[in-house]
């Protein structure tokens, strides 16, 4: 009987290059000939040159492999990871900023970063970004909830007791 190598402990951060997919997609307002918007992701993809390599096109739309971003998984967010994951179903957050592609006319999205923590996520929605989900592939999922499961502490919770600035006295003057 041979024995089962032991499981190989997660590093603290943990990395996965992710093909983004953008579809470019013709306007239907006077106001943009072209819109951008992730559509999918390629775990393990390898780094993409030129960027924007097309993949699938049809009438008025393409979709094509923009960029090779790095997901990271810090041990410090386990619970924006645990969130995502109780979603059905479990979401990427794929950040977009202004770039200048050859078609572009300076109009293009380009990807930005990606990442698998609902906090995170939401805090990108605030700026001038554009932040758009895509469904988390099972290879994505697996790492992610690999990751939680070695790295995550419960913190309870503590209400803090409120400081007064002013004695009770002094409010009565």
């Amino acid at each position: 009987m041979t024995e089962q190598p032991a499981p190989q402990p997660l590093e603290r951060i943990e990395t996965m290059p992710l093909g983004i997919v953008v579809e470019r997609r013709r306007g239907v307002t006077a106001w943009a000939d072209w819109s951008w918007r992730p559509v999918s992701v390629i775990p393990g993809a390898g780094p993409v040159d030129p960027p924007g390599r097309l993949l699938m096109e049809g009438e008025g739309w393409t979709h094509s492999h923009a960029a090779t971003l790095t997901l990271e998984l810090f041990r410090t967010d386990t619970e924006g990871y645990r969130l995502n994951l109780s979603q059905d179903p479990p979401r990427l957050w794929v950040v977009m900023r202004p770039g200048a592609g050859p078609d572009s006319d300076g109009e293009e999205l380009v990807p930005f970063t990606v990442t698998a923590s609902a906090h995170e996520g939401e805090g990108y929605q605030v700026g001038a970004d554009v932040v758009e989900t895509v469904p988390m592939p099972a290879e994505v999922i697996a790492l992610v909830r690999d990751f939680v499961e070695q790295h995550h502490v419960d913190v309870p919770f503590h209400k803090r007791e409120r400081k007064r600035h002013f004695e009770k006295e002094d409010r009565q003057r």
